[in-house]
C-alpha cells in the first residue's frame, strides 16, 4: 500500500481520536473553575461538590488526552521527517514552547489541585485550577498556532532548501491561526457545556441530587447558549478567511465548479467529482456563497475548474464534512436555546431533558467534522502552497506504517473503551453524598 495515503491514514487516526479527548479538557477545566470560584464566594457547599464531581470526570478525559497526544507528536518524526526537516525550524519551536510553557504548568498545577483540597486555604486551591485551565487553552494555542502555519504560512523565508523562521511575530499574530484559535475553542466550549446538560438532564429525569444538577444545568445552559451563539458569528467570519486565503477549499467545501459573480448555494446537492460537476442541484440561493465569503452578492468566487487538478482537495468528503458540521452547529444553537429558557422550570421535567443526555455525541461529531474540513480541504498541501504532503512523508516502507497504524488502532480501541466506561460509571454514579 501506498507509503502517502497510509501515514496520512495513520496521522488522521491519532489525530481524530486524540481530539475527541481535547475540547472537553479545555472547556471543563474552565466550567471547573467556575464552580470552585463560586464556592468560594458563597460558601455554597452545592458548588465544592460541583467542583469535585466534575472534576474528577475532567480528570478522567485528561489523563487519556496525554497519552493519545504523545504518541501523535511522535509521528512528525516517524512518518514526517521530511516535513519536520523543511520546517522544524517553525513548527518546532512552536511545540516546544508549548510544552515547556503549557503543558508541565498544566500538569504541575493539576497534581495540586487533586492533592491540595485539604492542604490549601480555598482560595489558594481556587487559583490551582485556573492555572490548570489557563494553561490547558494556553496549549491548545500554541498547537493551534503550528496548525495555522500550515493552513497559511506566513513569517519564513527559504534558505538552504528549507523554511526558516524569519519572523516569530508574523507567526504569533497569523490572523487565519487566529481565526482557527476562536473556532476551535468556542467549539470545545460548548461541547463541555452539553457534557454537562446531559449528564444533569440524565440526573434530574430521576430526582437524583435534584438541586445539585439543577445548579449545573443552570450553569452549563448559559454557557452553551454564549458559546453556540459566537461559534455561529464566528464560524461566518473564519469561512470569509478560507475564501481570501485558500479558495480551492472553498470551492471544495460548497462543491462549487465554476467561477461565477453571484455565486449561488444550493440547499441540496450531490457532487461528481469524476465529472467536474454536481449530479443534482436544488434549491439554489443567488448570490449567497458570495455575500457568505466575500460579504457581497456581486463578489466573484472561483470555481474548482480553475485549478490545478493535482491542487484540488478531495471534493465529496470536503463537502460533506462541511454541510454536517454546519447542519450539527446550528442543531445545537436551537438545543442551547431550549436548554437555556427551561432552565428555571427544570420541576416540571421540560421535555428538553429526554433529549439532551442523547445530544452529548452531536458536538463530538460537528468537530470532528469541522477537522476533516480544514484538514482534507488543505490537500495536496501539508504546508499550503509551500509544500505537498506527497514530498513530506518519511522515505520508510509502507509495511512499516501499516504495521504501526494496526498497532495504535488496537491501543487506541482500548483507551477509548477505558475511558468510555469511566465516564460512563462515574457520570451514572453521581456526586459524593453529603457529608454529616
Amino acid at each position: 500500500m501506498d507509503v502517502v495515503w497510509l501515514s496520512r491514514l495513520q496521522f488522521a487516526m491519532a489525530t481524530m481520536f486524540h481530539f475527541i479527548f481535547v475540547p472537553l479538557t479545555l472547556g471543563l477545566s474552565l466550567l471547573v473553575a467556575i464552580m470552585e470560584t463560586r464556592y468560594v464566594m458563597t460558601k455554597d457547599e452545592d458548588y465544592k461538590r460541583m467542583a469535585k464531581f466534575w472534576g474528577k470526570l475532567f480528570l478522567i478525559n485528561f489523563a487519556l488526552g496525554v497519552v493519545t497526544g504523545i504518541t501523535l507528536e511522535f509521528q512528525f518524526g516517524t512518518n514526517w521527517a521530511r516535513y519536520s526537516e523543511y520546517v522544524g525550524d517553525i513548527f518546532g519551536s512552536l511545540l516546544a514552547i508549548e510544552a515547556t510553557a503549557a503543558f508541565f504548568l498544566e500538569s504541575t498545577f493539576v497534581a495540586v489541585w487533586v492533592f491540595g483540597w485539604e492542604k490549601l486555604s480555598p482560595k489558594l486551591h481556587a487559583v490551582s485550577i485556573w492555572l490548570v485551565a489557563f494553561a490547558s487553552n494556553l496549549s491548545a494555542i500554541w498547537i493551534l498556532l503550528a496548525n495555522g502555519f500550515m493552513q497559511n504560512p506566513v513569517g519564513y523565508v527559504i534558505r538552504n532548501g528549507r523554511a526558516e523562521l524569519s519572523s516569530f511575530k508574523a507567526v504569533v499574530t497569523n490572523p487565519f491561526a487566529w481565526q482557527q484559535i476562536f473556532h476551535t475553542l468556542s467549539s470545545a466550549y460548548v461541547l463541555a457545556g452539553f457534557f454537562i446538560l446531559g449528564i444533569s438532564s440524565y440526573h434530574l429525569l430521576r430526582d437524583r441530587e435534584f438541586n445539585f444538577f439543577k445548579k449545573s444545568f443552570r450553569l452549563a445552559s448559559i454557557w452553551s447558549l454564549i458559546f453556540v451563539v459566537f461559534l455561529v458569528v464566528q464560524g461566518h467570519i473564519h469561512g470569509s478567511e478560507v475564501a481570501h486565503k485558500q479558495p480551492a477549499k472553498l470551492a471544495a467545501m460548497e462543491s462549487f465548479w465554476e467561477t461565477k459573480k453571484y455565486a449561488p448555494m444550493y440547499l441540496f446537492l450531490i457532487p461528481d467529482e469524476e465529472h467536474e460537476r454536481n449530479k443534482i442541484e436544488i434549491l439554489p440561493l443567488p448570490g449567497v456563497l458570495s455575500i457568505l465569503a466575500y460579504d457581497r452578492p456581486s463578489a466573484e468566487v472561483k470555481g474548482l475548474r480553475d485549478f490545478p487538478k493535482d491542487e484540488r482537495p478531495p471534493v465529496l468528503l470536503t463537502f460533506l464534512s462541511f454541510r454536517l458540521m454546519v447542519g450539527l452547529g446550528f442543531l445545537l444553537l436551537a438545543l442551547s436555546f431550549l436548554a437555556w429558557r427551561e432552565r428555571n422550570r427544570l420541576e416540571n421535567k421540560p421535555k428538553i431533558l429526554k433529549f439532551l443526555p442523547w445530544a452529548i455525541p452531536i458536538p463530538y461529531i460537528a468537530i470532528e467534522a469541522g477537522w476533516v474540513v480544514a484538514e482534507v480541504g488543505r490537500q495536496p498541501w501539508i504546508v499550503y502552497g509551500v509544500l505537498k504532503t506527497s514530498d513530506a512523508v518519511s522515505p520508510i516502507a509502507g509495511s512499516q506504517v501499516y504495521f504501526s497504524l494496526v498497532l495504535l488502532t488496537l491501543l487506541y480501541t482500548f483507551l477509548g473503551a477505558v475511558d468510555i466506561y469511566l465516564l460512563f460509571k462515574y457520570a451514572r454514579k453521581g456526586p459524593e453524598p453529603v457529608q454529616g
